[in-house]
This record gives structure tokens, sequence and C-alpha cells, in this order.
């Protein structure tokens, strides 16, 4: 993650820092979110309220 910080104050300590290139910006935040949390896996009591949801939706449908 140490990394990710330098990349960030790289980006912003430029000579145009008032002037902030959101694509550049948007590329770096999105690099450093694919090189860290994307490749986690998702925790298990997520899994179970994703499951809860899914169900919920399927007896909606079912009364309908």
């Amino acid at each position: 993650m140490r990394q990710a910080a330098v990349k960030t104050e790289a980006c912003l300590s430029g000579p145009a820092s008032s002037a902030v290139d959101t694509r550049h910006l948007g590329q770096t935040l999105r690099a450093i979110y694919e090189g860290s949390v994307d490749k986690q896996p998702i925790p298990d009591a997520q899994v179970d309220l994703l499951l809860r949801l899914r169900q919920k939706e399927r007896d909606l449908r079912r009364s309908a």
C-alpha cells in the first residue's frame, strides 16, 4: 500500500496541482484499487447477505 501512496503523491505534487487532470487521477485510483482491493475475496458475511437478498427477490417474483 505504501507504493500506492507514493504514486498518489506523485500525481498531486506536479506543477499544475491546482488544475487536476481528472482522467489521470481516475486511472491512478483505478490502478490502486485493482492492485489491492479488487484481488481480495468477498467476506462470508457479505456472501450470506447477497444470498439472502437473492432469495427474497425470488420469493417476490413468485408471489407477483
